[in-house]
């Protein structure tokens, strides 16, 4: 991060203006390529194509945020003691995952069914982003619409062309991780 940011400075025409305001709006911690599409469809100021949940209160989205559970949420949760959220939204108190093809095999589903078991014993709310809907626009806007409702706020968009906005976004986004654009 520090790396990213001297170098923002340092690149001051305008052919680095694109470059300078996505180091203004990384985020540190992201585990995998598709938390990280994740969290810039998801956080991203909506003037980039972004859902801007990343400006909500109390934090906005913090990656791979760690939630120690209660004693109950414990036992909900079959002796897990605390649950590792790929993206924690605390206005919303929302957990974000992205349910890869890891979380296909058995093990993987037995362990997510207990964290989030017990992060229903907390209060928090998770919902799962799988593949095919990390392509689909539509899918995240209604994620969006939803965590906007959790956190009490108002879910609007004050710009024309949003649409196209958040279509270039994730498509650039999909192929910086060497997927196809969506």
């Amino acid at each position: 991060m520090a790396e990213l940011k001297a170098m923002a400075r340092w690149a001051k025409s305008s052919d680095f203006a694109t470059f300078r305001s996505a180091v203004r709006i990384v985020a540190p911690g992201s585990a995998s390529p598709a938390e990280t599409v994740m969290f810039g469809m998801l956080g991203a100021p909506m003037r980039f194509g972004g859902f801007a949940c990343a400006g909500l209160p109390k934090g906005g989205m913090r990656l791979n945020h760690r939630l120690d559970f209660d004693a109950n949420a414990v036992r909900m949760a079959s002796g897990v003691p605390y649950a590792i959220c790929d993206a924690y939204i605390p206005a919303a108190k929302i957990d974000l995952e992205y349910n890869g093809a890891g979380h296909e095999v058995e093990n993987a589903r037995i362990h997510d069914g207990q964290r989030n078991n017990g992060l229903k014993g907390m209060g928090v709310t998770v919902l799962v982003i799988n593949r095919d809907q990390m392509r689909d626009v539509s899918a995240l806007e209604a994620m969006a619409r939803s965590i906007y409702k959790a956190a009490g706020r108002q879910f609007r968009y004050t710009f024309k062309g949003y649409r196209l906005r958040q279509e270039g976004l994730l498509s650039d986004l999909r192929k910086g991780i060497g997927l196809p654009g969506a």
